[in-house]
């Protein structure tokens, strides 16, 4: 009965071929397909064969086709297919094509008003990507409907990975994927601070593989190794099976690892394979489509009955069935029931032949019809249901996410972990799943190396065991609690990490693990080529770089910190424009002096006018009032000029004293190399001691810094500048002068626990390798150990653990060579020595010069007679009383004539000039001041008792008596002294005018 099946089967393909190009049927379907495409054409023809034997959708119409195969890459073949089969005469066209293709279609489609149900196909099984949009002129209809959903590959793999809380991760790609199409992705990730890095998977793998073996150096490889514990995979799975099992065979994966897998074409069969060929955990996601489980309900659809070989579950060639193959039937099914709703509306329009090549050809008139009543109704087959939007598209599309567990055995058991579609988005929950604690009741022996902040004694009682804490303890600690081991540790015999000896046998922590007296080995151990052909590491639990230790230079006091806002010239010309100004006040006034008095005056001598422009320059004020607009104009810009100076200063004065400007010589590794005065070294045959010797005898390595600096370290064979241990090394650095090469880590933590913060720190920017736990050559322990660190890194608890040991807030600068602590900005004595010295020599000199006046003030009172003495001589009274009057019994001169002087000489042309000095018995030391008061010439003008009174020590010339307005001229005595006698009609008078 089957072979009579396939014979009715072929028989009704070859009718159905004849009858496309022969029978005069009203229902004939155009179809395009890729060259690549032939079980869309099998399963096309398929669907036509089931609705031509279903008399109840068409009933007596049977529907011909015309099928064209097309190269997917050349769209002009394509336009000319397409127009050969409207020259035909065509209701609609079904085509399964690339996005090359598929937007000349879609231009002509619109063109010819023809509707156009697209599938897209994507090249070789690669992931689907984006059509870009097709223009089209304003105003015309889209005739062609996308049968395929929009791909949303984008938002499903952001939320699986989210889900799964991966902050770093690989993503590889096959080389006929169009990586435009995770462009959102990929921004989306930057976005939330998500590592990604991007790989192409060429078509020749094993090729691939071999190159990243012959090209990376081992510790390359390794850090390779670690990127592939997390990957995506945007792939055919043709591909992804031969990538996964090239990787597998080569080592570059363990069972830790977990990859995601995501393309909407797997089939059962495809999965099968994958899990098999993988280890460790394999994620997959790919479009599903809700289908009822009994046979029945899914073959049987409203008034239609879908071939058996293609919707039961237990049929090899439904298992085997592509997604597109699934949307040509269905879009079949779908033009089929729109040609019956046509023909019982009896608005059918005949087919027309249409002429893609005449300039005159015009649309087919019923193409807006037919593609309104596409659009307005779907229907139920292979794909769940299939219906369009306004805009003509598919919004029914579901996803299923499957995954295993961990382990290394294959063939393990796939489970649906959730599903996902545009309208609710994930349905269920997915967690990165942890290793099982399979170790408890294991107890390690563990070798280390006491090596500060990683591995140090915390307690040392006699008789028992010691007591081990840091940085290293504190990771082995979090492994043991969370796996369930236990363990024992010892220091290495020689105290040594290790090296190979020149008879091929290891020494230190390494030769420990190689002969199996040690499980783990921990400490500050470094991962290198040399040591992992030797053992086996995890993954890295931190990063490490070379750095050097170094002493923070004494701090220089600088006394005169205060001038430090302005260069010396500037001082320079402060002080000459202080002199120059000061000189110009006293020019102004003396060519023109003040004519109107304003209060009591002292005199404008150069040394008054200098020392009022100085104290008007320091904001102390002045003792001289100038009235004259000469002298108010030049002051007046004299005070803006000191403002702006005096502001200045102030403001920068406050950066310079807080703000510690202090260059450092050695600021790098490449600092460090160029310079010789500084001897350095590090630990003789040490991990960076080999370093540093390989990367200066590497012929590649483009910086000379390591050849320089292996000339410093190997000088003399390495003895001079080079230790046998690290805290030999840190003390040369503490009492001498040296710079100490050694791991970045262990060197920060010395120097943040520094009591007196001595030192500080240089070192790479970018580390080269990484810290991690040793084991012997094929341990069970590494891979499960390295899942542990990773989940470690990925919750932030290495950070925590790392903070414990290397704080943030350390009270010590690690990268400022000044030996200061932080103590925020205060400024301390030395900022402001400068300025005390400044005080203390104007203290000193302005004693030395009261000194200097006093003792020229009594010289010259001992050298000079009173005359009043010598004339009438000391009077009883006088000899009991020296200086028996108060100053303001002084008398008064007025009208040219004192108190004591005759009345009628009062009107005198002439005035009365009168000379007086300090009596002998008051002996004051000090200059005769006499007052000159002048009275107006006609009272009638000026009131009689305004006066102007000037001070000087000698009396006023004729000149200034011809300058002025005032005629009458009295002299009296005022004190120099809160002692004077009055004056004497036998004073010597004033010389005449």
């Amino acid at each position: 009965m089957k072979v009579i099946s396939a014979l009715l089967l072929v028989g009704v393909f070859w009718s159905q071929e004849l009858k496309s190009a022969s029978s005069d049927s009203i229902i004939h379907i155009g179809a395009i397909f890729d060259e690549s495409a032939r079980k869309d054409d099998e399963v096309f023809r398929l669907a036509i064969a089931d609705l031509n034997l279903n008399n109840e959708i068409l009933e007596t119409e049977k529907i011909t086709f015309s099928v064209e195969f097309v190269d997917g890459n050349n769209p002009f073949q394509a336009v000319q297919e397409a127009c050969e089969l409207m020259n035909r005469g065509i209701l609609a066209l079904v085509s399964s094509i690339g996005c090359m293709s598929a937007g000349s279609l879609q231009t002509l489609a619109d063109a010819m008003h023809i509707p156009h149900l697209l599938i897209q196909r994507s090249p070789a099984g690669t992931p689907r990507s984006d059509c870009s949009p097709t223009s089209r002129f304003p105003g015309t209809d889209d005739y062609t409907l996308m049968v395929r959903p929009p791909v949303y590959l984008n938002e499903v793999i952001m939320q699986v990975v989210s889900e799964y809380s991966w902050q770093k991760f690989i993503l590889f790609y096959d080389s006929e994927f169009d990586i435009r199409g995770i462009e959102d992705f990929l921004d989306r990730t930057s976005q939330q601070g998500m590592d990604v890095s991007l790989q192409k998977v060429e078509s020749n793998i094993n090729m691939m593989i071999t190159s990243l073996f012959r090209t990376m150096r081992v510790e390359e490889l390794h850090r390779y190794r670690d990127t592939l514990r997390r990957a995506v995979l945007f792939m055919s799975p043709a591909t992804a099976k031969a990538f996964i099992t090239e990787v597998v065979e080569t080592n570059l994966v363990a069972f830790d690892c977990h990859w995601i897998l995501i393309n909407e074409e797997i089939s059962d069969y495809d999965l099968q394979e994958l899990v098999m060929k993988s280890i460790g955990r394999l994620t997959l996601v790919r479009q599903t489509f809700p289908m009822p489980q009994n046979t029945t309900q899914r073959c049987v659809k409203h008034n239609h009955r879908i071939n058996t070989s293609l919707c039961d579950l237990k049929n090899p060639k439904a298992q085997q069935l592509e997604i597109s193959n699934r949307y040509i039937y269905d879009s079949v099914l779908l033009l089929a029931n729109t040609f019956h709703r046509k023909l019982e509306d009896r608005k059918w329009h005949s087919m027309a032949s249409l002429s893609c090549i005449r300039k005159n050809s015009k649309p087919w008139q019923g193409g807006k019809s037919m593609l309104d009543t596409v659009k307005k109704f779907g229907v139920s087959g292979l794909t769940s249901f299939l219906e369009f939007t306004d805009n003509g598209t598919n919004p029914n599309i579901f996803f299923e996410i499957l995954g295993t567990n961990y382990g290394e055995d294959r063939g393990r058991g796939v489970s649906r972990l959730a599903t996902w579609d545009p309208v609710h988005g994930l349905n269920g929950t997915l967690t990165d799943r942890k290793l099982e604690n399979n170790m408890r009741g294991v107890v390690l022996r563990v070798v280390t190396v006491l090596e500060e902040p990683f591995v140090m004694v915390s307690e040392n009682v006699l008789g028992k065991p010691k007591k081990y804490q840091g940085y290293s303890i504190d990771v082995l600690d979090a492994l043991s609690n969370y796996l369930g081991f236990k363990y024992e540790i010892y220091v290495a015999p020689d105290h040594k990490y290790g090296s190979l000896q020149p008879d091929g046998q290891w020494n230190g922590l390494m030769g420990e693990l190689v002969f199996k007296r040690a499980d783990v080995g921990l400490s500050a151990l470094t991962i290198t080529s040399e040591r992992e052909s030797a053992v086996d590491f995890t993954t890295r639990y931190m990063d490490y770089s070379v750095g050097v230790l170094l002493r923070k230079a004494e701090r220089t006091v600088d006394m005169f910190a205060c001038l430090a806002p302005f260069d010396l010239s500037l001082w320079a010309c402060i002080a000459g424009t202080v002199l120059l100004v000061g000189i110009l006040v006293y020019l102004l006034n003396w060519l023109n002096p003040p004519r109107l008095p304003m209060g009591p005056v002292s005199s404008t001598t150069l040394y008054n006018s200098m020392w009022f422009v100085y104290g008007s320059f320091v904001q102390q004020g002045g003792e001289v009032p100038y009235t004259t607009l000469a002298t108010r104009m030049m002051m007046g810009v004299w005070w803006m000029f000191a403002l702006i100076v005096i502001s200045s200063y102030t403001a920068n004065l406050a950066a310079f004293l807080t703000i510690s400007r202090i260059e450092n010589s050695i600021q790098s590794l490449q600092d460090l190399s160029k310079q010789t005065d500084l001897p350095y070294g590090t630990v003789l045959d040490s991990a960076v001691y080999d370093q540093v010797r390989s990367k200066s005898m590497n012929p590649f390595e483009r910086d000379p810094m390591y050849s320089q600096m292996w000339r410093m370290i190997n000088r003399t064979g390495g003895g001079d500048n080079n230790v046998e241990e690290s805290k030999e090394g840190i003390r040369k650095v503490k009492y001498g002068r040296f710079g100490f090469v050694w791991d970045a880590a262990v060197l920060e933590y010395v120097a943040n626990n520094d009591e007196d913060c001595l030192f500080y720190t240089v070192s790479s920017n970018a580390p080269d390798r990484g810290y991690g736990i040793a084991m012997q050559h094929g341990s069970p322990y590494r891979d499960i150990f390295s899942q542990r660190i990773l989940e470690l890194q990925q919750n932030g608890d290495m950070d925590i653990l790392k903070l414990k040991w290397w704080p943030k807030d350390s009270p010590c600068d690690l990268y400022s060579s000044l030996q200061t602590k932080q103590h925020g900005n205060a400024l301390d004595i030395h900022s402001f020595a400068g300025v005390f010295c400044v005080l203390a020599a104007g203290v000193v000199l302005s004693c030395l010069i009261a000194m200097v006046e006093s003792w020229w003030s009594r010289r010259k009172g001992s050298r000079v007679p009173s005359k009043e003495t010598q004339a009438d001589g000391p009077s009883a009274r006088q000899a009991a009383d020296p200086c028996p009057h108060n100053p303001n019994e002084h008398p008064l001169a007025l009208g040219g004539q004192t108190q004591n002087q005759n009345p009628n000489t009062a009107n005198t042309t002439a005035p009365t000039s009168t000379h007086y000095q300090p009596p002998a018995c008051c002996d004051i030391p000090c200059a005769l001041i006499v007052q000159h008061s002048y009275e107006p010439t006609n009272p009638s003008k000026h009131p009689p008792k305004m006066r102007m009174t000037t001070f000087t020590t000698s009396p006023p010339t004729p000149r200034t008596i011809r300058r002025s307005t005032w005629n009458t001229y009295t002299a009296g005595l005022t004190a120099c002294a809160p002692m004077m006698k009055a004056p004497t009609s036998s004073s010597p008078p004033l010389p005449s005018i």
